[in-house]
């Protein structure tokens, strides 16, 4: 417990008050230096950089999270001097110390040591930056307490400062009240007021509050500024409502408002969002025409927009023009050109692009890597992938969940469920825990090779985790208890699905048609797909929203056609076949083998003639498994000329000399 002055010591302390704080507090020991003195002496400084002076000094001996009060005197004589600044450093520093040794809620804490303060010195303006620190701490919950304890309105740009901390943490109906509580307490709003109000509105998507707005603050003589022509256009940009933001834009320069960097980067950004890119660059020139310099963030929008329509050549220019206008390179840019060259199947310039990265001593992150194992995984380059993870370990780059999950990908893909379980090991040792894709891309793995009960266990593990199945991992065990020739089971899972409120979407219909196919169900399969596709013949409608969803592919109709071909029922696959080419689906080569073969099969070799036409006129280039098909179904059918020509095909294709015996 500190002890109190002497009267000797208290004589010291008035003679030496009016030298500096520091040999003020030199001249006294620490034990005889109580907390009420320490407070007093700051507030009786004659200077409020003595008192912060003094405050330093006692902050370097005294615990001050045991004597908040300290803190209040400082803030209170720093607010008053108009150093608004520090006061709010140092508010900020209170706050963090009441936060952790206090129990009660912090903004009531900080409140009310603040409010306890008895001096002339007390100053409410103390409560304006209380308001403003929290908000930048980004505690706008805390500083609306604060607003409406004060009991009287702060100053304006107080009342900015709490509305923006609600518009960025999404409490618009909040917004709304205070706003409405500031007009009914008499604040006149200024520009900021009415630019985070229509920031609010722009983020809820209410852009007709939001003009609404606009033009409330132009009645009241307030102008807008670029500042808030900016924020309109972002918001309908980030909506994709694009020619509205052209319109804005337009408006803002008719006015007399030039746009600044930060609005062409807006505009353009929303142009490369719906691959208008050409309309980003053109006011990319429009930009510089205007003497503005790009920036960082100018180069990595067209350059992103360029490498996402595949305009990989244009998107490296802009990487040389970055050092033509002194614009070092970020990572966003290198990664950007990565993922670009990675999904052109470019993958030497991506790799070569990650290796030149050290030259500018910018350092690959996780997007870098995730992006470039991708890469690899997609061409089956697994031990290439798998060096890349052990870099990322050696650099002390932390692997996230798609990193892991990417590989996992990988080797299942490749049917390695060994090196893929390997992984997910690893994966859960770093402490990430395997979500519902790892669990989807292991379970679609295991199905694909065939370990139905391992399939089966990871469900249930999944289940018993807590974590939902989605419609992937339904879809693999659907489609890999069918191949497995588990119908019941197939479709007892199907049953879950629905009754999970999954809805199946066109690859689990796919799945079930094929399966039925398989199974001979053929007259099941084709009642599925008129039910789920709308295409019944009975007249009974179909919610359109139901119809898009399971639009069909190419695979449902190969399937369904194959079936039907196997069946006998080749003027039903003909149908189905006209009905693919109709609804604008290309066949691929296996869907003309198959109706090839259906043909053969029913000695309809007229058609078997015009469907190897259409192969031609389709521009598909026949493989071998189109010309054996056709070999052996003239020669089957007595038409040897017609199988000896295909058998020449197959041998001028350069896959080995054939002849009609090896048919």
């Amino acid at each position: 417990m500190s002890k109190s002055f002497s009267p000797k010591s208290r004589r010291i302390y008035a003679k030496i008050s009016s030298f500096n704080s520091r040999k003020l507090f030199s001249s006294q020991s620490s034990s005889s230096s109580s907390p009420s003195n320490l407070t007093n002496s700051i507030l009786t400084c004659t200077t409020a950089n003595q008192a912060l002076e003094l405050f330093h000094s006692v902050s370097r001996r005294t615990d001050l999270t045991k004597n908040p009060h300290i803190y209040s005197a400082i803030i209170h004589v720093l607010t008053g001097a108009k150093l608004y600044t520090r006061a709010r450093c140092l508010m900020k520093d209170l706050i963090q110390c009441l936060q952790k040794s206090r129990r009660s809620r912090v903004c009531c804490s900080v409140f009310n040591v603040l409010n306890r303060l008895e001096s002339s010195k007390f100053t409410p303006n103390v409560f304006r930056v209380l308001i403003i620190a929290f908000s930048e701490m980004g505690l706008a919950e805390e500083a609306l307490w604060v607003y409406y304890k004060m009991g009287v309105l702060p100053a304006i740009q107080a009342c900015n400062v709490v509305l923006n901390g609600l518009v960025k943490k999404g409490m618009f109906d909040s917004m709304g009240k205070v706003y409405g509580d500031m007009i009914a307490r008499g604040a006149s709003p200024n520009v900021v007021t009415y630019g985070t109000l229509i920031d609010g509105c722009c983020r809820q998507g209410d852009f007709l509050k939001a003009f609404k707005l606009f033009d409330e603050m132009i009645e009241k003589k307030i102008f807008p500024t670029v500042m808030i022509y900016t924020i309109l256009i972002r918001g309908l940009c980030g909506e994709s409502r694009i020619s509205e933001a052209e319109s804005m834009f337009r408006t803002m320069r008719n006015s007399g408002v030039p746009p600044n960097l930060y609005t062409y980067n807006t505009m353009m950004d929303g142009y490369c969002k719906i691959a208008q890119v050409k309309k980003a660059l053109k006011l990319y020139q429009e930009m510089l025409g205007d003497s503005l310099l790009p920036n960082v963030v100018t180069f990595g929008i067209l350059i992103d927009g360029l490498c996402k329509t595949d305009e990989m050549v244009s998107a490296t220019k802009f990487l040389v023009d970055m050092a033509k206008f002194g614009v070092p390179p970020n990572i966003f840019v290198y990664n950007c050109l990565i993922d670009g060259y990675c999904k052109a199947g470019n993958l030497s310039d991506a790799l070569n692009l990650h290796s030149d990265i050290g030259k500018y001593q910018i350092l690959p992150d996780v997007f870098t890597y995730s992006i470039l194992i991708k890469g690899l995984c997609g061409v089956g380059r697994m031990d290439e992938a798998d060096g890349l993870l052990q870099e990322m370990k050696k650099n002390g780059v932390p692997a996230n969940a798609v990193t892991y999950n990417t590989l996992i990908d990988g080797y299942c893909k490749e049917g390695n469920m060994e090196k893929a379980l390997e992984v997910c090991s690893q994966m859960t040792e770093k402490g990430l825990e395997p979500n519902i894709i790892t669990f989807s891309t292991l379970i679609d793995g295991y199905c694909k090779v065939g370990k139905m009960e391992v399939s089966m266990g990871l469900y249930n593990e999944m289940v018993i985790k807590g974590i939902v199945p989605d419609v992937v991992a339904y879809t693999a065990l659907i489609d890999g208890h069918f191949k497995d020739g588990n119908t019941k089971e197939a479709f007892q899972l199907h049953k879950e699905m629905q009754e999970a409120g999954l809805r199946p979407n066109v690859f689990t219909l796919c799945c079930i048609i094929n399966g039925l196919c398989k199974e001979g169900r053929i007259k099941g399969a084709v009642k599925l797909f008129l039910e789920k596709t709308g295409n019944r013949t009975t007249g009974s409608k179909i919610n359109e929203m139901d119809r898009s969803s399971y639009s069909p592919n190419h695979v449902i109709y190969t399937a369904l056609i194959q079936g039907l071909c196997t069946d006998g029922r080749i003027f039903r696959a003909s149908k189905f076949f006209s009905d693919m080419r109709r609804s604008g689906l290309r066949p691929d080569v296996f869907t003309y083998i198959v109706i090839i073969q259906g043909h053969f099969l029913a000695k309809l070799l007229r058609d078997v003639m015009m469907l190897q036409a259409d192969i031609l006129k389709m521009g598909i280039i026949p493989n071998n498994g189109i010309y054996r098909v056709l070999a052996k179904g003239y020669k089957e059918s007595g038409y040897l000329k017609s199988a000896l020509r295909c058998v020449e095909d197959l041998s001028g294709a350069d896959i080995g000399r054939s002849n009609l015996n090896d048919l």
